[in-house]
């Protein structure tokens, strides 16, 4: 009986956050691992970027992705640990609304649910501790301690890096054109050369439709702006927590200062979708930064209400904003992580992990059901 020869066990498509993630855990566990790139690692042209990203763990979006958190933030401190980078930023994050707001019963049921260390602000407490923040009469906030600030490119950076220490083949600038399931393997097929691995998997963010079409993704821009505060050390990370805040159907969340000079705020899912990943347009009217303009001189009195920049990234969205992780339905050789829908970034370690673990076990000790791809028939 002929052996097959396999060029690697396992192939990542996609070097992003959770491509360089996921490489990284495949080769820690001892896997032969491929990995490509169409862009440099650490590019801007994707989900992972704007210098800075929030950690949170008393989640907006629901507690049942608290144990997902939790397990994450013990593995952005290892990959920190070893890269010998500061990838995480301990500020805690500041959850601000009306305590009868969706978004603010989910925090308050992340944190009872699963035992955060939290702090729970009145209104007046609120005002005197943040004088920054304008607030809303009867608003709260609800500060998550183990909540802080993530360094994307530096992370991105790190985990790959990291994986080549480890023996990982990752091949940046290298497009892949298909992947092709059949036999006992998958073949990923670049302009270079045809590859024969066991199992691939493809994170190619906001470019996964290009890979596999049927995966239910909306490209759609994240533009996140920078603004001058007038007080300077108010807004320092001892002073000025990371926030997230929901008020009068605004949501805005921020940073605090990290480049010695601005402040970093942003919406959250309000740009309308693109046609697609190669329609992404960096330079921006002042009409479209208005509205961001005009939330940070409503509600951040304190920043100069003009952006001193701007960056604009993207993102894929699924149709029920819950990411699609796990082989797929026909092609089950073939795992997909896509669709993180603009809240990914802050998991990455953890779903890298659970990509190792469907690529290698099968399965995962993670419940990830409702994320299957089968939900959108998704096909190879």
């Amino acid at each position: 009986m002929t052996i097959e020869r396999l060029d690697a066990d396992v192939a990542v498509i996609g070097l992003g956050a959770m491509g360089a993630m996921s490489a990284w855990r495949l080769a820690r566990a001892g896997a032969r691992v491929l990995g490509f790139e169409q862009f440099g690692i650490a590019h801007d042209r994707g989900a992972a970027g704007g210098e800075s990203r929030l950690f949170r763990m008393a989640y907006h979006e629901g507690p049942e992705y608290v144990p997902l958190l939790r397990r994450a933030r013990e593995l952005w401190l290892e990959l920190a640990a070893v890269s010998g980078r500061d990838l995480f930023l301990p500020t805690g994050c500041l959850s601000i609304g009306l305590p009868d707001l969706p978004p603010m019963v989910n925090v308050r049921r992340s944190v009872t649910d699963h035992d955060l260390e939290h702090e729970v602000l009145a209104h007046d407490e609120l005002a005197t501790r943040y004088p920054q923040h304008r607030l809303h009469e009867g608003e709260i906030g609800i500060l998550d301690v183990a909540g802080g600030m993530l360094r994307p490119e530096l992370a991105v950076l790190a985990a790959a890096q990291q994986a080549r220490a480890m023996g990982a083949r990752l091949h940046e600038h290298t497009p892949v054109r298909a992947i092709e399931p059949g036999g006992a393997g998958v073949t990923v097929v670049t302009d270079e050369a045809r590859y024969r691995v066991r199992r691939v998997v493809v994170t190619a963010g906001p470019w996964t439709g290009e890979l596999v079409p049927d995966v239910a993704v909306t490209v759609k821009p994240i533009v996140l702006t920078w603004f001058a505060p007038q007080d300077l050390p108010a807004y320092a990370p001892g002073a000025f927590p990371a926030f997230i805040r929901d008020t009068d159907g605004v949501h805005l969340f921020g940073c605090p200062v990290l480049d010695g000079m601005s402040v970093k705020c942003g919406f959250a899912d309000v740009w309308p979708p693109l046609p697609g990943p190669r329609e992404l347009t960096r330079d921006l009217p002042g009409s479209a930064l208005r509205p961001i303009s005009d939330a940070v001189r409503r509600f951040l009195p304190g920043l100069h209400p003009e952006p001193i920049r701007h960056g604009v990234y993207m993102d894929g969205y699924t149709p029920d904003r819950t990411a699609v992780v796990g082989p797929l339905p026909d092609a089950p050789s073939v795992v997909v992580l896509a669709g993180f829908s603009g809240h990914g970034f802050k998991m990455a370690p953890v779903f890298g992990s659970i990509a190792a673990d469907l690529a290698l076990e099968g399965g995962t000790d993670f419940d990830v059901t409702r994320m299957s791809p089968s939900r959108f028939g998704a096909a190879a």
